[in-house]
């Protein structure tokens, strides 16, 4: 939970309205919850030099099941290249509960243990950053296992 509320950290400047085929509405969320298909959502933020997508595919059954392809069109770009990093937690990064289980859940860590749980806790960006090509707009396309959150940091 620590690592999402960094990615709220990382995200600047003013909210910016986001739409998608798959988001619950708060009322739908809060009445019945997420029973049936998963809530892909999204939040975003705009400032002079940066725009951050945090994108979410939750479900209330913490089960896995395989990642869904996210299509984003994002428009408004002010530069014609931007270069886009990926963070994202999920059961194989930036989550120490899921190391953790893994070492099979030990009461008393070794030191050695600690070590790599401090590690598994950190926010992991997920690939190197990508310089691509924006006129205006452009298309961004993930793949986001369920009980996963990414955040999109565009740079121009």
């Amino acid at each position: 939970m620590l690592n999402v509320f960094r990615m709220f950290g990382m995200m600047k400047g003013k909210r910016v309205n986001v739409s998608g085929n798959r988001m619950y509405d708060l009322k739908t969320f809060v009445d019945s919850s997420v029973r049936k298909q998963t809530d892909i959502g999204a939040i975003a933020a705009k400032d002079k030099n940066s725009a951050t997508i945090m994108v979410w595919n939750y479900h209330d059954e913490d089960k896995q099941e395989a990642a869904e392809e996210i299509n984003m069109a994002i428009d408004g770009l002010p530069s014609k290249t931007i270069t886009v990093t990926e963070y994202r937690i999920d059961n194989e990064h930036s989550n120490s509960y899921e190391a953790w289980k893994k070492m099979g859940s030990p009461q008393h860590p070794t030191a050695e243990q600690i070590a790599v749980l401090e590690k598994a806790g950190q926010l992991e960006m997920l690939n190197k950053p990508v310089r691509m090509n924006a006129n205006n707009k452009m298309t961004l396309k993930i793949h986001l296992p369920r009980q996963g959150v990414s955040l999109l940091k565009l740079d121009w």
